[in-house]
């Protein structure tokens, strides 16, 4: 398994570092802010030796050029993304080898059609998804459809329980805020209102998250639960019968809320 640390920049976002036990050499994921990235490299005496790419919006490929200049390594990134920083295209079922631990490549469109999910199926499996999967919640859909949301979503529940998974913002107490409201009986989601706001209140991340927490408390995971169902044809006032259409309804509803 990677060592993962996260760097914060912006306003909510986190770039992952990856490393390994006994070596100075990192990659990071989404590296938006370079100069957030060039602080960390410096103050722990690292070796940036490769970029993971999940999708092509700029708080997440901005500081690839600047990253670059002076640094001849790999970007690894979706094969028909419109970024042109990408050195090294992948598409689904691709795999990469790093610091001698492979990851392998799912595509996932929804958010952006360019998305796509690096995940490590070690011991303690690790997921780096990009704006696609949040603690309880998802990404908006800029480019593609609710169905290929969903068949995102029922990726990530085809992946073991204990799979950490290192999403790249901090959404989690408005997200899980909308959850309650979606399911205001689940108890699930109350316990983890308590921890992300103590965690907030001590100004540690909410991340990582795990399959198995998502599937309790992620409405986006749970479209076949009969209390997402009901709340989401609540909302849409009419009966919803597929998870599509219960998915497309809670997404438009967060979009509201």
């Amino acid at each position: 398994m990677f060592n993962v640390t996260p760097i914060p920049a912006f306003s909510d976002n986190y770039i992952w570092v990856l490393s390994t036990e006994g070596s100075n050499s990192v990659a990071v994921v989404d590296p938006g802010d370079a100069s957030a990235v060039e602080t960390y490299l410096e103050e722990n005496n690292l070796t940036l030796e490769a970029i993971l790419i999940t999708h092509h919006h700029n708080d997440h490929t901005g500081g690839v050029a600047e990253l670059t200049a002076k640094r001849n390594i790999p970007i690894y990134g979706p094969a028909n993304s419109p970024f042109e920083g990408i050195s090294n295209p992948l598409s689904n079922d691709d795999t990469i080898e790093l610091f001698n631990q492979t990851l392998a490549i799912r595509e996932i469109p929804g958010h952006t059609l360019d998305h796509i999910s690096y995940y490590s199926a070690h011991k303690k499996p690790q997921l780096f998804c990009g704006d696609t999967l949040f603690l309880a919640g998802c990404g908006r859909l800029f480019e593609g459809s609710a169905k290929q949301m969903l068949d995102a979503m029922q990726y990530f529940s085809s992946l073991p329980d204990s799979a950490e998974v290192y999403c790249t913002h901090e959404y989690s107490l408005a997200n899980l805020n909308f959850a309650a409201a979606v399911e205001p009986s689940n108890r699930d989601i109350r316990t983890s209102i308590t921890t992300c706001n103590s965690l907030r209140d001590n100004d540690k991340p909410t991340l990582p998250t795990s399959i198995a927490e998502e599937k309790k408390i992620n409405p986006f995971m749970r479209t076949s639960t009969p209390t997402v169902i009901d709340a989401a044809s609540n909302f849409s006032a009419k009966k919803l019968i597929s998870e599509v259409e219960v998915f497309a309804a809670i997404r438009e509803w967060k979009n509201q809320f």
